[in-house]
């Protein structure tokens, strides 16, 4: 039994930049991060049965030699790609569920293909792995996604993402103080909408405008690219006031390239907060549902939380994971 935890990642500045239809022609910058909310994988090799077991939202069991009837997409392409040929029980758990904007598809493909590999004994690179996951998501399932949440899941951390015209990643952990760590864990705030949405139509629209190469569409995701160079700067400089009102920044030119990044019910709960003592604040992943995240002025933590709790929306604390993919037991 192997069973492998990948964290969530959580977008910090620069969102969308690393889309294919943006970096092909333009590069990719981001700022991203991982936090401690996990995916869990579970690969087992059953004892006699000789199926393969795939147990997620659904139970799914086909022969071996049938794997092209898998339905569950990711597991499906990434045995096709392993070579995978034998029985095996895969399950996963998670803290958070899908659609909520926190990049749980990648963070499973991340953890299958490293439970995969041990099961194996290949032993790639991290960056090996983040491409890999890359490759079965965005090349052989077809997802409309882009490169951030497949590396921030693999390494953990808060880190810089370089992505050139090719597709080549290049990752660099930001070099933050522990007290500034510390105090964006004080000052940023995730609460959750009780909205799930498919990420997958929100970031096709983005990705056909920019593909049809429309002005006002590569405009905003230059200036999006321009705020994450800024919100690097920021928090190297320990200015996490700026950063916060960085990603008010980023949320109003956001909005302006699909109309289905938020809602009427969305842009409430936002002005509330910063009514409220938010500097700024976004919804997670592609927008349109699922958590939403402020930076929160000094001293305004605990009556923000109150004000949007009483709003209904619902508080998630969470840290900062610097530990990335994990083998927790191999037996």
């Amino acid at each position: 039994m192997i069973v492998v935890r990948t964290p969530f990642r959580l977008p910090l500045g620069g969102g969308g930049t690393d889309l294919p239809s943006y970096y092909k022609n333009h590069e990719g910058f981001l700022i991203t991060a991982a936090v401690n909310k996990y995916m869990y994988i579970n690969i087992n090799k059953p004892a006699i049965v000789d199926k393969i077991s795939i147990k997620y939202s659904k139970v799914e069991s086909v022969d071996v030699k049938d794997i092209s009837l898998i339905k569950h997409e990711i597991v499906r392409e990434a045995f096709k790609y392993l070579n995978i040929d034998c029985p095996l029980e895969v399950s996963s758990m998670a803290d958070l569920s899908a659609g909520t904007g926190m990049g749980s598809s990648s963070s499973y493909t991340v953890g299958l293909l490293r439970a995969l590999n041990q099961m194996k004994k290949r032993f790639i690179s991290v960056q090996e792995l983040a491409e890999e996951a890359c490759k079965i998501e965005i090349d052989m399932v077809g997802k409309p996604i882009g490169k951030q949440d497949q590396y921030a899941a693999a390494f953990g951390g808060i880190i810089e993402l370089n992505i050139d015209k090719s597709g080549n990643v290049k990752v660099t952990p930001l070099p933050l103080h522990e007290e500034i760590i510390y105090e964006m864990e004080n000052r940023l705030m995730m609460f959750y909408t009780n909205i799930e949405r498919d990420a997958n139509m929100i970031l096709a629209e983005q990705s056909s405008k920019a593909k049809a190469n429309e002005e006002d569409v590569i405009e905003a995701m230059h200036q999006i690219k321009n705020i994450g160079y800024r919100v690097k700067e920021s928090l190297i400089e320990g200015d996490v006031c700026s950063f916060g009102e960085l990603l008010h920044e980023h949320w109003l030119t956001k909005k302006a390239i699909s109309n289905k990044m938020s809602s009427s019910q969305i842009d409430d709960w936002y002005d509330l907060a910063m009514r409220n003592g938010a500097l700024g604040g976004k919804v997670m992943g592609a927008g349109g549902g699922g958590f939403m995240l402020f930076c929160v002025g000094n001293g305004k933590r605990k009556h923000l939380r109150k004000t949007l709790e009483e709003a209904g929306l619902r508080y998630m604390d969470f840290k900062f994971d610097f530990e990335g993919v994990k083998v927790l037991a191999n037996v």
